[in-house]
């Protein structure tokens, strides 16, 4: 569990309920879920019902947030051409109603 983000968000969860004077069973309560569901959450599983978690989060006044990768792999990614696709493999055209009888 080194330095996984389960691992990141047990202890988070676990440092905020702690400086909030609130056992799991009380967190459990305010939140709706389950006390077990604050056990698996600090005890860093890896998988975990999304709406459930941030039911948890925003009980603690915590937030999950996104952001971009500033390591090479990401940047190599970024630097990467698009690939398009040649002429030849574009889909082929399709007819209308009727349009092909007004053709000929």
């Amino acid at each position: 569990m080194a330095n996984s983000f389960a691992a990141q968000l047990a202890a988070a969860v676990r440092a905020r309920r702690t400086a909030l004077r609130l056992s799991q069973q009380d967190l459990a309560d305010m939140a709706g879920v389950s006390e077990r569901f604050v056990r698996f959450v600090e005890r860093g599983k890896p998988s975990l019902r999304m709406d459930t978690l941030l039911a948890l989060l925003g009980t603690l006044g915590l937030e999950l947030r996104l952001a971009t990768r500033t390591s090479a792999a990401a940047r190599a990614l970024v630097a990467q051409p698009l690939v398009t696709q040649p002429p030849s493999a574009a889909a082929p055209e399709v007819d209308e109603p009727g349009e092909r009888e007004a053709r000929q």
